[in-house]
């Protein structure tokens, strides 16, 4: 075997060689770029589910809060009125002129006259 066929058969090795690493270089790449791809589905599955559900809780909230509404104003009326007796309670002179504790008395047997009456 001369010089140059030995070259010949060192340099085919070498090549071979390099096509082997290289076709296992890209079969490794492939397989991570599948796994890549299939990794980003799922995101984008999990991501659409996820604005999927808060848009749910978000219709779910205005509905509540709609129908809060009612009771609000219901609850508000209801302060006023309680607001306005209290007024009325406290701008009311004492039913007994310096004795407090008479004066609680009868206005706590004037409210529960009011509680008994039907």
């Amino acid at each position: 075997m001369t010089a140059a066929m030995q070259a010949l058969l060192v340099a085919l090795a070498i090549s071979v060689a390099g096509n082997a690493g290289m076709g296992w270089a890209w079969l490794q790449a492939r397989t991570a770029a599948t796994e890549l791809r299939g990794q980003r589905d799922e995101a984008r599955g999990d991501a659409s589910a996820c604005s999927d559900a808060t848009q749910d809780l978000r219709d779910l909230a205005d509905q509540r809060a709609a129908a809060a509404k009612k009771d609000q104003a219901a609850a508000a009326a209801k302060a006023r009125a309680h607001q306005a007796l209290a007024q009325t309670i406290l701008s009311t002179p004492p039913a007994v002129p310096g004795d407090a504790c008479a004066s609680a008395q009868a206005r706590v047997d004037a409210w529960l006259r009011g509680r008994a009456a039907p």
